[in-house]
């Protein structure tokens, strides 16, 4: 009989397996599981993939879930979260979990709300209640929750602002990041077990971008990812700013790309070394009536599909496409009924992992610049150059 001593889960380890030009195939190994980079992460908002149990998320195909430390701040609250086992049981996924710092949603949902540089002070989009969350407070609730990788606070300020207020929150946000270094590493145990990412601020400015990617290199976290894009600057630039922005990080560690995104924004932040992705989109088109396929998006709803009996794509191997008709799910979600949102949304994150588990397979074998190319034609009904 053996007498080895089974081998730790590591805490965090990344990979990288393979490369195609930028892009990276890769494993993060954690205590919890590993996941398969490029990844996307299905985002659980308020402990719920929405419309989704967790075991349908994890068959379609998910290694980690993103949950939402304002949301879960304020409903149901972190303490109550860990009294009740942390967010792992809470909501019963055993895998990975990513939490954002809250910022970003501070900033856009909250009203009243009031920078310093101790933090920000708002009102509660849900009951006006007062509340300041600083990156100490920012990192507390990720630690309350459980969170496997933490996410520092940041300032994140519209890409249309003037350069004075995007290098002051650039700066200030990299202070945030000190201190939320400060504070995760405070954190005991989770601190022993989970992961700290800084963010790259910086706006469209490549000299902002270098200065914030310097200063995060210089504090060092486990991964690093590119924030304030993907709010409204239109793809063509947000591919610009990816040109440069990744290789301004450590290329040792993974690099996730925030709230990104449609699927051919996926496709072309892989092709410039993005890792790890995250997006509502396709849960929150689910709930609306629309689909992703290969050969483009698709409206559920329309009258056209009222006696279509094919499935919502002949590409997709996921329950749903394997059961249900487009006339089915046509009716279901016009008439406003839950099953459609569920069978919709299931679809849209199978669809989500499948071109994630391609994107994989064609940087491995070295072909992702025709498997590009071939899924940007299809989708969008033309050559590409």
């Amino acid at each position: 009989m053996s007498t080895s001593t089974p081998i730790p889960s590591p805490r965090f380890e990344f990979t990288i397996h393979a490369t195609d030009g930028k892009a990276r195939l890769g494993t993060i190994a954690m205590r919890r599981g590993e996941i398969r980079t490029p990844a996307f992460m299905p985002v659980g908002t308020a402990a719920t993939v929405k419309a989704m149990k967790p075991a349908d998320v994890r068959a379609s195909g998910a290694d980690i879930l993103l949950g939402n430390t304002y949301h879960l701040m304020l409903r149901p609250g972190a303490e109550r979260v860990h009294r009740l086992g942390g967010l792992h049981k809470f909501m019963g996924w055993g895998r990975p979990i990513l939490t954002d710092s809250g910022g970003y949603q501070v900033m856009s949902l909250s009203e009243l709300t009031k920078r310093s540089e101790e933090g920000v002070a708002f009102k509660s989009h849900l009951d006006g209640s007062k509340h300041l969350l600083s990156p100490e407070r920012s990192m507390e609730i990720q630690r309350l929750l459980g969170s496997d990788i933490v996410m520092a606070f940041d300032e994140l300020v519209p890409t249309t602002s003037t350069r004075e207020v995007q290098a002051a929150a650039m700066e200030r946000s990299m202070r945030w990041a000190r201190r939320s270094r400060a504070g995760f590493d405070a954190g005991g145990v989770h601190a022993q077990n989970a992961a700290l990412f800084g963010i790259q601020q910086g706006a469209l400015d490549e000299g902002f971008r270098k200065a914030s990617a310097d200063a995060l290199l210089d504090i060092g976290f486990d991964g690093y990812a590119v924030g304030g894009l993907a709010v409204g600057e239109g793809q063509e630039a947000m591919f610009g700013v990816l040109d440069y922005a990744p290789a301004q990080l450590d290329t040792a560690k993974p690099r996730y790309l925030m709230g990104v995104g449609k699927p051919d924004d996926i496709v072309g932040a892989v092709e410039r070394g993005i890792d790890m992705f995250d997006c509502v989109l396709p849960t929150r088109s689910g709930r609306t009536g629309q689909a992703f396929t290969r050969t483009g998006p698709i409206n559920i709803r329309n009258a056209r599909f009222a006696e279509d009996q094919g499935p919502l794509d002949p590409n997709c191997g996921c329950p749903s496409c394997a059961t249900w008709s487009r006339a089915y799910l046509h009716h279901l979600v016009r008439a406003g009924e839950i099953l459609g949102a569920m069978l919709m949304t299931e679809h849209n994150l199978w669809f989500y992992q499948q071109l994630m588990a391609d994107l994989r397979d064609a940087i491995g074998a070295g072909r992702l610049s025709d498997f590009a190319d071939d899924f940007r034609r299809h989708y969008h009904g033309k050559e590409f150059a």
